[in-house]
């Protein structure tokens, strides 16, 4: 128990810290120290403002994290489900996105200056690959062939002001999301799809972050004759 309870303390098995502290939101503590004599100014206000959203975010957080029990196994079904289930709790509870949400909030951001069809769709490989998915379907060849054909027939880049060509790819893309059985309407299914994708693969970096720290701590002269316990049997919930 030795060895596992001090794996959690430096390992980054504690995902729920993760998910309020991302980098965009977090603020460095000293920015709210006070100083004899100096009157509080409104950028001093927001940024207390942004650290105690935080705060109250993680705590949150941490408080369902306390509650509710996951089992680091990503083999298996109901493990990543209740994974998934817990942390749609806490997005919910703490006001976060979802991953998927994020993903769209990436799109929009980093592709709304981009002019041409070409460059977003090149634009939105590489925001799949950083976020590690995978294009098991192969739409993305997909639809470079769909703006190849209309860039023939227009004989010239598409634009995406270009309302006109824009249409014509938007019918192409839609005729192939037939060919594949993507519809509309079953865009929520996409999405629990998505998000047990991606609490499997959390679950798969959780195991190997264990692992990783038990045989580092394996190494130390004091846990020497310890065995390395099965990461499903570790309890979250014992160290937070």
């Amino acid at each position: 128990m030795a060895l596992s309870s001090r794996l959690f303390s430096k390992s980054k098995l504690v995902y729920g810290s993760q998910l309020i502290l991302q980098k965009e939101h977090a603020v460095p503590v000293r920015n709210f120290s006070k100083e004899a004599g100096r009157p509080a100014l409104k950028g001093d206000e927001m940024l207390k403002n942004i650290f105690l959203e935080v705060k109250k975010k993680f705590e949150t957080a941490l408080g369902i994290l306390r509650k509710e029990k996951i089992t680091i196994d990503p083999d298996d079904p109901a493990a990543v489900a209740q994974y998934a289930k817990v942390m749609k709790t806490v997005r919910e509870k703490a006001d976060l996105f979802s991953e998927s949400q994020r993903i769209q909030y990436t799109i929009q951001t980093r592709t709304q200056d981009i002019p041409d069809a070409r460059t977003y769709l090149l634009t939105l490989k590489e925001i799949r690959i950083k976020r590690g998915l995978t294009d098991d379907l192969g739409a993305e060849a997909m639809m470079m062939d769909a703006l190849e054909k209309v860039e023939k027939e227009l004989k010239k880049p598409l634009m995406r002001n270009d309302n006109k060509g824009m249409a014509l790819l938007m019918a192409e893309f839609d005729n192939f999301n037939k060919k594949l059985g993507i519809r509309k309407e079953n865009l929520p299914k996409y999405e629990e799809q998505l998000e047990l994708k991606i609490a499997k693969a959390q679950l798969e970096e959780l195991k190997k972050d264990a692992q990783e720290a038990m045989e580092t701590q394996k190494k130390r002269e004091e846990f020497k004759d310890e065995e390395m316990v099965d990461v499903k049997s570790l309890d979250i919930r014992n160290f937070l």
